[in-house]
């Protein structure tokens, strides 16, 4: 099996996190928090509910990718890449890159944002992300699943999709 490198995307409170976590000790690989990696000026503007821009994201993304391509024997990225550019941006870093898409309504993020403690990220900016969103569906390389099964559910069913495609590549 070649290098499996995988990112686990979506919008706000969709579950990126806790499926990412249960993929990457499932799949014995790294887990990279894509929130780590913002710089202090992105954080600074999502805490007082200013949408990112294409080019706040530009850097970030370029980090992202790097530090996959850092795990030649792969990874798990969690991060929402959002638009076509974006997931893009991070397969030109990483050959053979998946990702799995956790779908979820505007109604369900925000309940879920609004539910968080500690997090940077207001429910302001849940309307933004779903602007932003291009849906992945029917891109190469995409898994799209509903962010309201549970989360052993999801990351089951990622693990057995990537298996499988990673045995057919």
């Amino acid at each position: 099996m070649s290098a499996m490198h995988v990112v686990v995307m979506g919008v706000a409170g969709c579950g990126k996190s806790a499926v990412g976590r249960r993929m990457a000790a499932q799949l014995g690989l790294p887990l990279i928090e894509g929130d780590d990696f913002h710089p202090p000026r992105n954080i600074h503007k999502m805490e007082q509910g200013v949408p990112l821009t294409d080019m706040d994201r530009a850097g970030w993304l370029q980090a992202l990718g790097a530090k996959l391509a850092q795990h030649p024997a792969g990874a798990v990225l969690t991060c929402s890449a959002l638009k076509r550019a974006y997931r893009d941006t991070l397969r030109a870093a990483v050959p053979e890159l998946r990702f799995v898409h956790l779908a979820i309504t505007p109604a369900e993020s925000l309940r879920r944002v609004a539910g968080r403690d500690g997090h940077f990220y207001p429910p302001s900016l849940v309307a933004s992300q779903f602007e932003a969103l291009q849906d992945p569906t029917g891109e190469l390389d995409v898994l799209a699943l509903d962010a309201t099964a549970s989360l052993e559910e999801l990351a089951l069913k990622a693990v057995q999709w990537l298996k499988a495609e990673f045995n057919n590549a």
